[in-house]
């Protein structure tokens, strides 16, 4: 099998954030994987606060979730988080967000680019920030 850098958090369950069928409501795995996200930054020493005072932004572009099993208020819930693809021009971060039992409740990924903050214009993620690329490169999953 091979090895990459796999970052756990744990996702703090709301009754909020349940629907009327009493399960988590599907839009809020989106905010479990920009927890995720953030996590695996955080994990290898990087943060979009620096990357936003360098002057660029890295919005999404793409995102796709699977749900496979209901996460339900109570639930112990955690995003797993690795980073999938990373070419220099867009960075795809894998998901899975599983129960306390270790159950995957979903799966996803979301695409990200690098753009500048003052025109939005798509820049290489390579150019703009090459120790940060080579260190994805490095636990990117293979």
């Amino acid at each position: 099998m091979d090895q990459y850098f796999v970052s756990t958090r744990e996702i703090q369950l709301y009754y909020a954030d349940t629907d009327a069928m009493g399960v988590i409501y599907h839009a809020n795995y989106l905010k479990f994987f920009e927890l995720g996200r953030t996590g695996i930054i955080e994990d290898l020493g990087y943060n979009y606060v620096a990357m936003e005072e360098a002057g660029y932004f890295a919005p999404v572009y793409d995102v796709q979730c699977t749900y496979k099993k209901p996460l339900r208020y109570g639930d112990k819930g955690f995003v797993k988080t690795w980073v999938e693809l990373n070419d220099g021009i867009k960075t795809v971060y894998g998901y899975s967000i599983v129960n306390g039992e270790e159950e995957v409740c979903a799966t996803g990924t979301t695409t990200h680019i690098i753009v500048k903050k003052e025109n939005f214009r798509p820049t290489s993620f390579k150019k703009a920030f090459p120790e940060w690329f080579l260190k994805y490169e490095e636990i990117k999953k293979k």
